[in-house]
């Protein structure tokens, strides 16, 4: 639309009085290069809508990136029920054979049931949690409900970011929000030079034929040219909307720079402090603790410390598996934040 040209007007007139008809072709032509400028416009206006494309796709990437993490770590959270269960049982295998023994009471063996019944329930729950994750994904991938999507990949594997000098740089050129604020800067220069172009009136250019006056003509050519005086609208009031609009937007580029700025610095180190802890949990925490619950169930084959110690640190072990798997999908979400938050991918 804003390469159109201005339709011609053919008129025609028949009248009592000399000439009795008249033919008329009547075309404006725009001046001051109008009609390239609202070219320029609408080729600005269509930047910005791949960028709201652009911005749409960064985030189905956020949320399929989500679920894919979530699903991998639902698998991952089912396989830890699986061996909380398996524990469990081999707990209550050695608590039978220590009563066979004579050397515990039969209310050991009843806690060591209860203890496998409810890790049999919490692997029931993880697997019927991993079914909801993988169908979740299947939606956004557009595939079957009723098989499970083939993920590759684990949850363990964390990835690598750039340096924060790096990630602040490139947010100045990619983030959502500068990019489209930008751009609406750009439009709006576009807008001004269009409404300074509209300051320069039009050329109309009228030629025809008049028709039919007896004694004097059969056929008589005429022509004239029209243009509008702007004596009373100048096209101010739009180029002073327009120049202050541009002002704005400058100053809100600036701030949304700075924002951009901020908003990177928040998410990365909230990375890197997720990052961290997960690390901890691998290296660390989950090994002492581990170590901790296999010199419990010695101690308690060997006689040293009773069911409800071993249970405690049975448990223990199986919260602290959790939180390490609840902390790796942390660390993937905060990945995530911070490659929106930048504004293109990271990995």
């Amino acid at each position: 639309m804003a390469g159109q040209l201005p339709n011609p007007t053919l008129s025609f007139s028949a009248a009592r009085d000399t000439p009795h008809e008249s033919v008329l072709w009547d075309q404006p032509l725009e001046l001051g290069g109008k009609r390239s400028k609202r070219i320029a416009v609408a080729n600005e206006e269509l930047k910005a809508t791949e960028i709201d494309i652009g911005v749409l796709g960064r985030q189905i990437r956020h949320r399929t990136r989500d679920a894919f993490y979530k699903a991998l770590l639902s698998r991952a959270q089912a396989l830890q029920s699986k061996a909380a269960l398996d524990l469990s049982t081999r707990i209550r295998d050695a608590v039978r054979q220590r009563f066979d023994a004579g050397d515990v009471a039969e209310l050991e063996v009843i806690q060591a049931e209860v203890e496998v019944a409810r890790s049999g329930t919490d692997y029931e729950s993880a697997t019927q949690t991993q079914k909801i994750a993988d169908a979740q994904l299947a939606v956004l991938l557009n595939q079957p409900l009723d098989r499970p999507p083939d993920l590759k990949g684990l949850v363990e594997e964390l990835p690598t970011v750039e340096t924060l000098a790096a990630l602040s740089d490139r947010v100045l050129h990619t983030n959502t929000e500068v990019l489209r604020t930008t751009q609406e800067l750009a439009i709006e220069e576009r807008r001004l030079s269009l409404a300074r172009s509209q300051r320069i009136p039009n050329l109309d250019l009228q030629a025809g034929v008049d028709l039919n006056s007896p004694g004097e003509f059969d056929v008589g050519p005429r022509g004239q040219i029209g243009i509008t005086l702007p004596l009373f609208n100048h096209g101010q009031g739009e180029i002073a909307q327009s120049s202050a609009r541009l002002e704005l937007l400058r100053l809100s580029l600036q701030a949304l720079r700075n924002n951009a700025q901020v908003q990177v610095f928040a998410a990365y180190f909230d990375y890197v402090a997720k990052a961290r802890q997960a690390d901890q949990y691998k290296n660390a925490i989950v090994p002492q603790t581990s170590k901790l619950e296999e010199m419990a169930e010695e101690s308690y084959r060997a006689g040293k410390i009773n069911l409800l110690t071993l249970i405690d640190s049975q448990r223990r072990l199986n919260e602290t598996r959790k939180t390490y798997l609840d902390s790796l999908f942390a660390v993937q979400s905060a990945f995530s934040t911070l490659e929106e938050t930048v504004g293109t991918p990271l990995d």
